[in-house]
């Protein structure tokens, strides 16, 4: 089963340094780009994000990135 894709483009969301921050991965979080639990019995699973500064951050809003939970740029690619 493949991800649902709920924008083609980046979530910035700010990060707080030393906070965890839950993605969704499966892509009908009601949250985005953040996890609400939509994923039970999917087989897909939240990735952790750890801030480590506090800064924006671009999380992939495309579900298709080879560095999730961050934006790599390949909803570029997308039809």
């Amino acid at each position: 089963m493949d991800a649902l894709i709920p924008q083609k483009s980046p979530y910035a969301r700010d990060v707080e340094a030393g906070k965890s921050y839950y993605w969704c991965s499966c892509g009908q979080s009601k949250s985005q780009p953040f996890c609400d639990g939509s994923h039970k019995g999917s087989g897909f699973t939240p990735v952790k994000y750890d801030a480590t500064e506090s800064r924006t951050v671009y999380f992939c809003g495309c579900k298709q990135s080879a560095n999730q939970p961050l934006c790599d740029g390949a909803h570029k690619a997308l039809v």
